[in-house]
């Protein structure tokens, strides 16, 4: 039998459909309710990494150039154990490394391979690295250099500097060593390097050595290199010595030696570097905390490769020796396009330093200093030209740096006894220097404790406390308010 059915007039069904759509709503947003958060989520976060990262990894529609290839997760991984090792601190390891390196070297068209090292104390005599490698440092894991000096390899002077740095000849390896690298990864969970330097510095101290000392880790002419979540200690010379590298990325590194009789212990040393972030880390060492080098005198001139495109922020540093952040001395294949900002230096005898002389050649520009706190610092910010420390007779004397377009934003403080002392000579002046916001506390009340000599530049709004005469005075709309009358003023104070 045949049940005949009518269709609902055209306004019955209008308010049927805005019914089903009243009960269909609440489902749909409560169906896409995780969605919806997610996207949003996303949207913040990628603005949020693009601002805090401008310079390496990203997305890339935010990033205008090229990115940085991120550290691949090994396909393979190894225990030292597994090639023999034996963590009790007293054991040599060197060949286990060895063979762990080698291991990996052959996996190469398959990403490579990951080294992993347990908890315990590995003594070692230096070793290489391959290219994409991970050095994967567990909790509690300590990589010790083992400390009689004929255990480390000698390897010609770095061409840059045509020397070995203390000593003519060739110089000690670093105790791990890489040459030539691509895609490199030295991370962990706070595992540690430990170059045990109390006997290098011992010897160093009574000239009892033939050779320069070795760095701790040195990556020559690599590129896309990681350290991060690793902490380096006592290292025989510079601590972390990047040279002629591209692509490295230093974070959530703590790097520590004594502050007073481990001589020339710098922190970290990128050499005629390029694209490099330097962030999250604390450093307190025996020399300087970062020094941006670039080879020395005729034999960087000669090199010519620059460090350019350094980015360091968000660091904690001391130095009760030298400064916190350097550039120089040796920097004759030039140094430009640095930005520091976010830095804390404690306790210390220097804030931050440009250090040149005659005969380096090269130039030092378009530095950028924001948000510096000086706490407890002898003199916070020094630019001195007459570094006279010289490989051999054979420098040009009349190769002079250019120095310029350096700027200073957000510079505070306390504990300060001379905020700046600007050291320009008539063969090496200082050229377009800018100061703005700056108010550091005092601990000394001689007259001239802001510090001139053949500078020229610019005060911006309010500097605490006043500048030198040698700069031109300007409003905080930038309007020119007082013209220096000299920028020859020498009124320079070595005494205190």
């Amino acid at each position: 039998m045949m049940v005949e059915t009518t269709a609902p007039p055209p306004s019955s069904r209008l308010n049927y459909k805005r019914l089903e759509l009243k009960r269909c709503l609440p489902a749909f947003l409560s169906s896409h309710k995780t969605l919806f958060a997610l996207l949003w989520i996303a949207a913040f976060a990628s603005v949020f990494l693009w601002k805090r990262n401008p310079i390496g990894a990203g997305f890339a529609v935010f990033w205008r150039g090229p990115l940085r290839p991120m550290p691949q997760l090994r396909p393979v991984a190894f225990n030292l154990t597994d090639f023999g090792a034996v963590g009790d601190g007293v054991t040599v390891n060197t060949e286990a490394f060895e063979r762990a390196v080698s291991a990996i070297s052959k996996l190469s068209k398959r990403g490579g391979g990951q080294l992993n090292v347990p908890p315990g104390r590995w003594l070692t005599a230096p070793f290489n690295l391959t290219s994409h490698m991970t050095l994967f440092l567990a909790e509690g894991a300590v990589i010790l250099g083992i400390q009689d000096e004929k255990y480390w390899p000698l390897m010609p002077a770095l061409p840059s500097y045509g020397y070995g740095r203390e000593h003519p000849g060739p110089r000690y390896g670093s105790l791990i060593h890489g040459q030539n690298l691509r895609d490199v990864v030295i991370t962990g969970h706070n595992g540690t390097i430990d170059g045990q330097g109390q006997t290098w510095w011992k010897k160093y101290r009574q000239k009892l050595l033939n050779h320069t000392r070795g760095p701790l880790v040195q990556i020559m002419w690599s590129r896309d290199i990681v350290f991060t979540n690793i902490t380096l200690r006592d290292s025989p010379f510079w601590t972390l010595h990047p040279y002629d590298c591209k692509n490295v990325t230093i974070r959530n590194v703590t790097i520590l030696a004594p502050i007073f009789e481990a001589p020339n212990t710098d922190g970290i040393d990128p050499d005629s570097c390029e694209d490099m972030v330097i962030e999250d880390c604390y450093i307190s060492v025996g020399d300087d905390a970062i020094a941006i080098k670039s080879g020395w005198d005729q034999y960087g001139i000669a090199y010519g490769r620059p460090s350019t495109n350094i980015l360091i922020r968000n660091l904690v540093v001391r130095s009760m020796v030298s400064a916190g952040i350097s550039i120089g001395s040796e920097m004759s294949g030039g140094v430009s396009n640095v930005t520091v900002e976010n830095l804390l230096v404690w306790n210390s005898r220097r804030a931050v330093r440009i250090k040149t002389a005659p005969g380096r050649g090269g130039y030092v520009r378009h530095i950028t200093y924001r948000n510096l706190t000086f706490d407890n610092v002898r003199v916070g910010i020094v630019i001195k030209t007459d570094y006279n420390e010289h490989p051999d007779e054979g420098y040009d004397p009349n190769a002079v740096p250019i120095l310029g377009d350096i700027s200073f934003t957000g510079i505070h403080g306390q504990g300060v006894r001379v905020p700046v002392r600007i050291h320009g000579s008539q063969e090496i002046p200082v050229r377009n220097v800018t100061f703005r916001d700056m108010s550091v506390g005092l601990t000394y009340k001689k007259k001239h404790i802001f510090q001139c000599a053949y500078v020229q530049g610019r005060v911006i709004g309010t500097v605490f406390p006043a500048p030198c005469e040698n700069l031109d005075r300007y409003d905080e709309q930038g309007k020119l308010v007082k013209r220096s009358v000299s920028q020859n003023l020498t009124d320079i104070d070595y005494d205190f």
